[in-house]
């Protein structure tokens, strides 16, 4: 099973289309208005992009994204293997 970090990536995609750098893993980036809920879309195609997967419905919500630290646990999960 693999660990992945995908908070370099995700950091590294969010500055693309932030200015401001400054900002945490843990800190809520819509809160802080560095991205709006159009952003929303785009973080879920990386995502999907990323871990070559469909984000489900169930899945689209905007928690999981909220913050570099949500999306890498939520990357995480959905990466996971599924054991049965």
């Amino acid at each position: 099973m693999t660990n992945t970090n995908y908070k370099q990536d995700i950091r590294t995609f969010l500055e693309n289309f932030i200015s401001e750098e400054d900002f945490a893993d843990e800190d809520d980036i819509f809160e802080l208005g560095l991205v709006s809920s159009l952003m929303a879309m785009q973080l879920v195609l990386f995502v999907e992009k990323t871990l070559d997967i469909r984000v489900e419905s169930e899945d689209l919500n905007l928690d999981n994204f909220r913050s570099i630290d949500r999306m890498d646990t939520f990357m995480q999960k959905v990466s996971a293997p599924v054991h049965g």
